[in-house]
């Protein structure tokens, strides 16, 4: 891969993070550098997923594969900062620092 390769990869997984991490509700705990990395590797499995479901490649912006590359990207950010309700206790539906129920400290 070339010098304008890797800063390519960088820039658009950079972008697909950020739009990523706007779609997702409340803040998100992770890094600059995590975002980035989420956002590159959801921009090539996006790509390759649009591509195995019929996809075509155009001229102009391919939306169906930008979809599928924000919503990997948004799912990697909401494992990795704890927001996804697998093994956490701070779910989708609980507030932080909640421990779900009045008066027990």
């Amino acid at each position: 891969m070339t010098a304008s390769g890797v800063f390519s990869a960088v820039l658009i997984g950079a972008v697909i993070g950020i739009f990523a991490r706007l779609v997702l509700p409340g803040r998100q705990r992770i890094s600059v550098l995590m975002t980035v990395i989420i956002g590159i590797a959801a921009a090539l499995l996006g790509t390759w997923l649009a591509q195995q479901v019929g996809v075509k490649t155009t001229s102009g912006i391919d939306w169906i594969e930008l979809i599928f590359q924000i919503g990997l990207a948004a799912i990697g950010i909401a494992l990795i900062s704890g927001r996804g309700g697998w093994g956490t206790r701070g779910g989708w539906g609980t507030r932080s620092g909640s421990r779900g129920r009045r008066g027990v400290p």
